[in-house]
């Protein structure tokens, strides 16, 4: 099996030369240039998404209405990847107050299943689809928090654009279009999947044009009532009267006594730069713990690429995700050390166990007290220097595939990632939180707003974040070029869902690694392989505060758009 991993993983170097064009400037692999503009910047998966940003801010809006504005367009566009059915956290800087505001809309799971009712199923884990994995939605309280501590518009001229694209229709995208088709075959069982999201018997082509009336007629509803008609209302009695139907566990209660949760977000200094996370139950503070291990080695010096560096990388990351296995979940139900797990101390111990020259197969988690998932990411940026840093997911692609009786959406199936082994942090129970893959990352520098960032994809995420830092703080990339560079994907490590790493997992490495940093990595013990599509996808806007300006950058893997004014 090794030996077919570094197959391919040589294979992929047959097309590491090839560029997409000859570029007069920056690194040969980028495929654009950083958007530069004085006003106001917007950076989605998706064009018309941002286009609707950025309509929201010369309408008068401000950062947090246009990054709802966006989130709710994005729904409609890629539900593939999120929707009113998931949830949502956000990293907000707000320019009056100069501080950094970190909300947590993750929803909990039904007060009425149990974990005993998973084992006299006799199931080993939740899975993927129907109604076990539903949580609460959360996004939809969190547009409401954002919007009533930030925004500036009503929530009907925000929500209008998603409206009326509902109802008149938009051309898909082609990823969206390639990866709604996947999901067909497992989801059109489902209840509702197929009314509403194959409204000719299929998943809509590449430029055909889709409408959701039913998802219109739900954000016309939330609109003009507000979040309470989605969690105490006719969209809450109506998810109540589908669960019961489909032999769900979703309850009028449990949306009737959702809360989302303000937080303060955490942070490490990279070399200068202030790196912010959300701490759990999300999984931001492992880029927080990458950065920490490596922060003492000269990565500069050993050049991106390099087998040192790679190394390095992959090892850090199972150390980390070790802890993030044993620690990271809700912490309503658990003392989670966050402070001692992102202090340089901890790293520092943690540092001791990395062997340069050969690869772990295995590490133990430490104790500093005593992979799959489609999501969105956006950030914007206004005239008046505030930041919003978002992100948005079903989880898993299209979610459990229920979609309740004429609402539009599908509810997520986050509950996917409890574990229900017992006596874990992560052991599912009623009225918890799972643990979340997505994280938004904001960089301050002395005290002043830096950079919005995130990268979507479920495991992917924290390591992307910190190869985003690392790539412009010790490679000298621009915005642009630090998304576009070939990521380092190591997967296989320890899971907060049960899993334990034992082998050493596999070093995934997009095209574009020389064929010498994967000889010297195979010599050191690791498993290389190569993929297609698992590398995430970035969004960033960076505020220039010598010119006055802001750059943003989008992921060249995506159909996404930074743009401007």
């Amino acid at each position: 099996m090794n030996r077919l991993l570094v197959v391919l993983g040589i294979f992929c170097l047959a097309a590491s030369g090839l560029n997409a064009a000859d570029r007069i400037t920056g690194k040969t692999f980028t495929t654009r240039s950083e958007v530069i503009a004085p006003h106001a910047m917007a950076a989605t998966s998706q064009p018309l998404a941002t286009q609707v940003a950025l309509d929201i801010l010369k309408e008068g809006g401000n950062a947090v209405d246009a990054a709802i504005a966006a989130n709710a367009m994005l729904g409609l566009v890629e539900p593939t990847g999120n929707g009113i059915g998931g949830d949502l956290f956000a990293i907000v800087w707000d320019a009056e107050s100069r501080k950094l505001y970190g909300l947590n809309a993750s929803g909990r799971s039904p007060y009425s299943l149990t974990l005993e009712y998973f084992q006299d199923q006799g199931l080993e884990s939740i899975p993927s689809h129907g109604p076990l994995p539903v949580t609460v939605p959360g996004a939809v309280d969190g547009w409401f928090e954002l919007h009533e501590k930030f925004g500036k518009l009503p929530m009907k001229q925000v929500l209008a654009p998603a409206i009326r694209y509902a109802t008149e229709g938009f051309p898909v995208s082609e990823l969206i279009a390639y990866y709604w088709q996947r999901s067909v075959p497992t989801l059109e069982v489902w209840a509702g999947f197929r009314e509403v999201f194959m409204p000719n018997g299929r998943a809509p082509e590449k430029g055909e044009i889709f409408r959701n009336p039913a998802l219109a007629t739900t954000l016309q509803k939330i609109a003009d009532g507000g979040r309470d008609v989605f969690y105490k209302g006719e969209i809450a009695r109506t998810i109540d009267a589908f669960m019961k139907r489909e032999g769900g566990f979703l309850t009028y209660r449990d949306l009737a006594e959702h809360t989302s949760e303000w937080v303060e977000p955490v942070s490490t200094n990279y070399r200068g730069y202030d790196v912010w996370e959300l701490p759990p139950n999300g999984q931001g503070i492992a880029a927080l713990q990458i950065l920490n291990i490596l922060e003492d080695y000269d990565l500069e010096a050993m050049g991106f690429g390099s087998a040192d560096y790679v190394h390095l990388f992959v090892e850090a990351k199972k150390l980390v995700f070790e802890d993030r296995a044993r620690w990271y979940a809700d912490p309503d139900f658990n003392d989670i050390p966050v402070a001692q797990l992102i202090s340089k101390e901890y790293a520092a111990e943690r540092r001791q166990l990395i062997d340069q020259e050969r690869a772990a197969d295995s590490f133990e988690a430490g104790n500093p007290a005593l992979e799959e998932g489609d999501t969105i990411y956006l950030t914007v940026a206004d005239a008046e220097r505030n930041m919003v840093s978002l992100i948005q997911s079903n989880y898993r692609g299209m979610g459990t595939g229920l979609s309740p009786d004429g609402l539009g959406f599908i509810f997520q199936d986050r509950g996917e990632l409890f574990t229900l082994e017992e006596g874990q942090f992560n052991t599912y129970e009623p009225h918890k939180r799972p643990f979340h893959t997505i994280i938004p990352a904001f960089v301050t520098k002395n005290g002043e707003p830096y950079m919005s960032f995130g990268v979507m994809g479920g495991a992917t995420q924290p390591q992307a974040h910190a190869q985003i830092v690392i790539n412009m703080v010790d490679f000298g990339m621009n915005l642009q070029e630090a998304g576009d560079a070939p990521r380092i994907l190591h997967q296989g490590s320890s899971q907060p869902t049960g899993e334990t790493m034992t082998d050493g997992g596999t070093v995934v490495l997009e095209s574009g690694f020389p064929y010498e940093t994967i000889r010297d990595l195979v010599g050191r013990g690791h498993a290389v392989g190569w993929d297609v599509g698992p590398y995430g996808g970035y969004q960033a806007i960076l505020f220039d505060s010598e010119q006055e300006v802001y750059y943003g950058a989008s992921e060249s893997r995506k159909d996404g758009q930074a743009a401007g004014y």
